[in-house]
């Protein structure tokens, strides 16, 4: 998941259920309740971009019951994406107050938090998202918790989240390995962050993951921490050809002075 502009970018992933429909918009007998359909078919519309059925799908949804979640929280997420922050949130509250348990409720609301530059109500909710041990999107509940405590100067708790992220994750945590190593740097930790970065490059060099611009600035800084000039001349090249406008390149050519 994401990976430029990765400081202040969260990508909230929806999982999709494809539900069986007749044509007049009833549920088959596959299918659970009416409204928990339409509330998927709202969903299959928002995958598709069509906010406008979304948002038929997701009342129509609510008329059959009124306190259903995952309608409000399709409702906040496709007002999310037209750009109506007030309803948007308001739609997030309704669905965390109705489902307070939900760890994606939660992870949703504070992903659109984070994206408005509320990092500490953001930081609240992505908190009550890593409390469910069953969530299965948990790793990267705690990587989101992370990247969020590092906006408000709280980098022991951002630390703790990231190494949580691993812990909860069976295939590895790309971003988290950046951070972890990156506050390693910063508090002087050398040994663990070229660890942390050498767990990071094995997963760019199976191919599973790309550079970006925060693991390129870091990867210059631990090659000159180890007197491998080459390897960060490398990096620094890559980071000025793709990424010339990131905050990372700035602060290279402000340390190359």
């Amino acid at each position: 998941m994401f990976v430029s502009g990765m400081k202040s970018v969260f990508i909230v992933i929806l999982t999709m259920v494809v539900i069986g429909c007749t044509p007049n918009g009833t549920k088959s007998s596959e299918s659970g309740s009416a409204y928990e359909a339409y509330s998927r078919l709202g969903f299959e519309y928002l995958q598709a971009g069509d906010t406008s059925n979304a948002k038929f799908a997701f009342n129509r949804s609510l008329e059959l019951k009124s306190g259903y979640a995952q309608a409000y929280n399709g409702l906040a997420l496709t007002f999310q994406l037209e750009g109506d922050d007030q309803l948007a949130e308001d739609y997030f509250r309704k669905a965390t107050n109705l489902s307070p348990s939900s760890a994606m409720l939660h992870n949703n609301f504070g992903a659109f938090l984070f994206s408005k530059g509320r990092f500490q109500e953001a930081c609240v909710e992505l908190a009550r998202a890593t409390e469910d041990p069953f969530y299965n999107s948990r790793a990267q509940a705690f990587e989101n918790l992370g990247r969020c405590y590092q906006n408000i100067a709280r980098d022991d708790a951002a630390k703790h989240a990231f190494k949580r992220a691993l812990q909860v994750s069976s295939s590895g945590r790309p971003i988290s390995l950046v951070e972890l190593s990156d506050i390693n740097l910063k508090e002087g930790n050398l040994v663990e962050a070229e660890a942390y970065y050498k767990s990071f490059l094995e997963f760019v060099e199976s191919r599973k993951f790309e550079h970006y611009a925060k693991s390129l600035w870091v990867g210059i800084r631990i090659s000159r921490q180890t007197a491998n000039y080459n390897r960060a001349a490398a990096y620094a090249l890559i980071l000025k050809n793709l990424y010339p406008d990131s905050v990372e390149y700035q602060q290279y050519k402000e340390s190359a002075r």
